[in-house]
């Protein structure tokens, strides 16, 4: 995480003029409100963590997080329309200076209990080469097998093709009603492992564009997603790497 504050602010328990309680009051607006922007800009994926972790609530529910407020002993996180949870920062700042580490040091504890992976996947990567290759054909055998006319003379698939292999044109138009169901059946088990092992593991926020791009394409190619999935960790893995030399 960067940097949350360019300014910091203490609470000191000794008497202060009206202007000076003025001045720390409107510093430390000031520093809430940086704070704030910053992890709903760049830090969503910690503040679904908190709520899934501190707060017990479902990678759905959590699926929206905005940080809200922040005192030196709690952060209170919206999940949905005028719900919020109020989770205690243990033990509490005593300075805004202690922001970014109180959020990287709660952060990885929630990451380490949820079992989570130690980078979070906020991209998709398009598939290439063979993995197109396979797309295709999952699309044209859903889209042959959709109905069994296609199988039948008069269609335009046994005009161009099946006419010269009657027998196994005959073939599909018998196993045409078990295709469909079977592939459903097999792409949507992929699909649940998919976004338990990947998409949620790397807190690929539910619902949001790069969750659909990644569960549509694991939903028609299957394999060639968690392949590319996994190439994208590595990828960051080495980023966040780097980042700390």
């Amino acid at each position: 995480m960067r940097t949350f504050l360019s300014h910091q602010s203490h609470h000191k328990p000794q008497q202060q003029s009206p202007t000076m309680s003025s001045q720390l009051t409107s510093q430390d607006a000031a520093a809430k409100h940086r704070i704030i922007t910053h992890m709903n800009a760049d830090h969503q994926d910690s503040l679904i963590r908190y709520l899934e972790y501190y707060a017990g609530l479902s990678s759905f529910s959590a699926r929206n997080a905005q940080l809200t407020d922040i005192t030196f002993d709690s952060l209170t996180i919206e999940y949905s329309h005028e719900q919020a949870h109020r989770i205690p920062i243990k033990p509490p700042m005593t300075a805004w200076s202690e922001a970014r580490p109180k959020a990287v040091e709660m952060d990885t504890v929630a990451t380490r209990g949820l079992g989570r992976g130690s980078v979070t996947v906020k991209r998709y990567k398009e598939p290439r080469g063979w993995m197109t290759a396979v797309m295709a054909v999952v699309v044209v055998t859903a889209l042959a097998f959709s109905r069994r006319a296609n199988f039948e003379p008069g269609s335009i698939l046994f005009w161009a093709v099946l006419q010269y292999t009657p027998s196994f044109a005959n073939f599909c138009w018998m196993v045409q009603p078990l295709v469909i169901p079977l592939i459903i059946v097999i792409h949507g088990t992929e699909l649940w492992h998919f976004e338990r092992s990947r998409l949620r593991r790397h807190t690929v926020r539910v619902f949001s564009r790069t969750w659909w791009e990644w569960a549509v394409s694991n939903l028609v190619e299957g394999f060639g997603a968690f392949v590319r999935f996994d190439e994208v960790v590595r990828e960051e893995e080495e980023k966040k790497a780097k980042a700390k030399h």
